[in-house]
């Protein structure tokens, strides 16, 4: 009887090992399908209209390669934590290849239609339904792509179609639909319009849930009220109106509305879909606390931009030229980006990415806590 409790319990032991050494493997994510705005753009817009110029890309690719940074982004990252290639844009038809994903980001996308032109203040037209609507013609057309030449070399530059429901779906936006709020709506009528904000990405989750995909990695939105594009024709601030790190408070504390509503229904959500892994990605603590903490971090001053010219009220946006004084000035990129956070006013560096980005897919700043490689299982 002994020899029989000591076997059966050996047994448990093993199957509780072997369960936990399962849980502790990262996962085989084969593609990484990714939504949002130019803070995970990798050449949607530059396809789509005017191409990025130099010096953006300069400090990673030596060129511009579509991205609104020096260097590298948090998708970038992601990518490469997950040991995967980097994404090529779906609107860019040259030189891809979608074997191991696509991005759908643009810059200026927000969540909701904005009834405006990229002409007038940037937004794209390619807003998360739209980009949504987009991923679902990917998938039927890669698949019957797939089924005629899957014999051949071409086959290699396609995703596989069974593999669709094993990517990781990562979503970043909803950071424009502020920035058009505060320039159009009161502070209460923006205030009134997130849950409609959020429930237009709650349904993208799901619709794409319903067509197979499980694993989704969501980041909220960060300190919109930190950038200095925000503070170039501030003059003379009323007292409160900036925090003690010289953000605009009024914005910020928008931000962190939209957050926590954003989170209270990824909670609500992973009841709804009980097949789902859905990470809540805390982007906003990890840029405010980067802002924070700069100088002791080894960084510039975090609301100084690095490419551009921005003297007084004249502004000369990074990479273009512009007459001041009745002299020709180019917004030239800063000696040494690696030590700034802010690239042109409105985007990170790539240094601060990698930094936000070593700072949240760790899980330590995730709910549940959970590190990207990790992200396909539910918690």
């Amino acid at each position: 009887m002994g020899f029989w409790r000591v076997l059966v319990g050996g047994f448990m032991v093993s199957w509780v090992l072997i369960l936990s050494c399962q849980a502790s493997l990262p996962c085989d994510f084969p593609a990484i399908y990714n939504f949002g705005d130019s803070n995970s753009d990798t050449g949607g817009i530059s396809a789509a209209f005017e191409p990025i110029r130099a010096p953006y890309g300069e400090a990673f690719f030596h060129k511009p390669a579509g991205r609104d940074s020096d260097g590298r982004l948090i998708i970038d990252f992601t990518a490469e934590r997950l040991k995967l290639p980097y994404l090529s844009a779906y609107l860019n038809s040259l030189g891809t290849s979608y074997r191991h994903g696509a991005n759908f980001a643009t810059g200026g996308s927000t969540i909701r239609r904005q009834n405006e032109t990229i002409f007038e203040y940037g937004i794209s037209p390619f807003s998360l339904d739209m980009q949504i609507v987009q991923f679902d013609q990917f998938k039927a057309r890669t698949a019957d792509l797939y089924n005629q030449v899957k014999n051949s070399s071409e086959a290699n530059r396609l995703p596989r179609p069974e593999e669709f429901s094993r990517a990781l779906y990562t979503f970043d936006i909803g950071q424009n639909d502020l920035s058009v709020g505060f320039r159009k709506m009161s502070l209460d009528q923006l205030g009134a319009a997130l849950p409609d904000i959020i429930s237009q990405l709650v349904s993208a989750v799901r619709h794409l849930y319903q067509h197979g995909g499980r694993a989704f990695w969501i980041h909220n939105t960060g300190p919109i009220g930190c950038l200095p594009v925000n503070m170039f024709y501030l003059s003379n601030p009323p007292p409160g109106y900036l925090d003690e790190h010289g953000c605009i408070k009024a914005q910020n504390d928008m931000a962190m509305e939209f957050n926590k509503q954003l989170k209270d229904r990824v909670v609500k959500l992973r009841a709804e879909l009980p097949e789902a892994a859905i990470t809540y990605v805390d982007v906003y603590a990890a840029k405010y606390g980067l802002i924070s903490n700069a100088k002791s971090l080894g960084f510039a001053d975090p609301l100084k931009v690095c490419c551009g010219y921005h003297v007084n009220f004249d502004h000369i946006w990074c990479g273009n030229k512009g007459m001041v004084n009745n002299t020709e000035v180019y917004g030239a990129p800063c000696e040494d980006p690696s030590v700034f956070v802010i690239w042109d006013g409105v985007h990170y560096t790539q240094a601060a990415n990698q930094w936000v980005a070593d700072h949240t897919q760790n899980g330590s700043l995730t709910d549940p806590p959970t590190p990207t490689t990790q992200a396909c299982r539910r918690q």
